[in-house]
């Protein structure tokens, strides 16, 4: 049995992360590149069609079109970490029970089941960010509502342009107030929502569940450890907050020495470079870290290293104890029941099961 199928604390668990990063790092490295390279061009596409509207200067009434296009840009994204998430989850599967892994196996075994990965992810997004996205797009019509056309692209406008009316300032102060208390709200039940949702990609990849099932096994796995995995989310955002900042440090520079100028096409570019060479070392983290969740409270829960340890021992088979999971009564219970039927209650009892 791998010595590392023990129930483990959030502190294990991030020296784990830490220590498999470190012991795998080009595996790692060559993994998440793949989805980096991905997300560079979708990076890039959308700063070709900024160039197409005519950035520096877009016309007004094409302002809409802009917005589109970020939009996109932004689903596409997350829809491609969500299949980096997959990637990893198996990886590290892999190394967790002491399998051999590639990075050829882990984008292979991505591609050979990319619709049900990319579903999951939208489905995923939708329940837990679509409140948050209707504010987000209420605050940003009422902004634009009160701001002088074109100004997205041009700040000098908003020197030149009129007074605006008093009485209508003050109620596009009320509707932003009432927003952004909206905007909180639904950040909440996102995040609330995320987390409860958090181990659906390890459970669809490990177990191979559908969609509808990987959410319930999710549910019932990360109940009563989600602040756990709050945590490690919040370590390796603001870990990537840092490292971000660092990376597009030229561009606060040139923020502040050009205020009202628009950033120059190949300083963007170069942005983008940097933040997703910035995804590529800091996305396998999470990754990890949420795989040794999922089998962590898939070992308190219901006795994985109990299940492994026959399994290896070819005391249950596996297809018997691919349907104990999520069962009533947990791994060990059931598992001595098959054993019992199997070799004989004495059998059992030799168990210790």
């Amino acid at each position: 049995m791998n010595n590392q199928l023990r129930p483990m604390t959030l502190g294990e668990i991030l020296d784990r992360t830490a220590e498999l990063y470190r012991n795998h790092f080009l595996l790692f490295a060559g993994t998440s590149g793949i989805f980096a390279g991905t997300i560079l061009a979708i990076d890039l596409l959308h700063l070709g069609t900024l160039t197409l509207l005519g950035y520096p200067h877009v016309p007004p009434r094409l302002e809409w079109a802009y917005a589109v296009s970020l939009g996109i840009q932004v689903l596409a994204i997350s829809l491609v970490l969500g299949l980096s998430i997959a990637a990893f989850n198996r990886v590290v599967a892999w190394i967790y029970l002491s399998e051999p892994a590639t990075i050829r196996k882990a984008a292979g075994s991505v591609l050979s089941r990319i619709g049900q990965y990319l579903w999951l992810m939208a489905v995923m997004m939708f329940r837990a960010w679509t409140p948050l996205f209707a504010a987000y797009v209420g605050m940003f019509a009422l902004f634009f509502s009160i701001m002088p056309r074109g100004f997205l692209f041009n700040p000098q406008i908003v020197q030149q342009a009129p007074a605006p009316d008093a009485g209508a300032m003050i109620a596009a102060g009320v509707g932003m107030l009432i927003l952004l208390l909206l905007f909180f709200g639904a950040l909440v039940y996102g995040v609330f929502m995320w987390l409860r949702y958090s181990l659906a990609m390890p459970a669809c990849v490990v177990e191979g569940l559908k969609m509808g099932p990987s959410l319930r096994r999710s549910i019932d796995l990360s109940q009563g450890s989600r602040g756990r995995i709050f945590l490690l989310w919040l370590l390796v955002y603001v870990v990537r907050l840092v490292l971000g900042v660092l990376v597009g440090f030229p561009l606060i520079v040139f923020g502040f020495k050009h205020p009202g100028q628009a950033l120059p096409l190949g300083w963007l570019a170069l942005s983008q470079v940097g933040g997703v060479v910035v995804n590529a070392l800091i996305g396998p983290i999470y990754s990890t870290g949420l795989t040794l969740f999922y089998y962590d409270l898939r070992i308190r829960k219901e006795g994985f290293d109990i299940e492994w340890m026959m399994q290896a021992a070819g005391m249950v088979p596996q297809q018997t104890l691919a349907g104990f999971a999520g069962k009533p009564g947990g791994v060990a219970e059931q598992a001595g029941a098959a054993t019992s039927v199997q070799s004989g209650d004495g059998s059992a009892e030799s168990l210790g099961v």
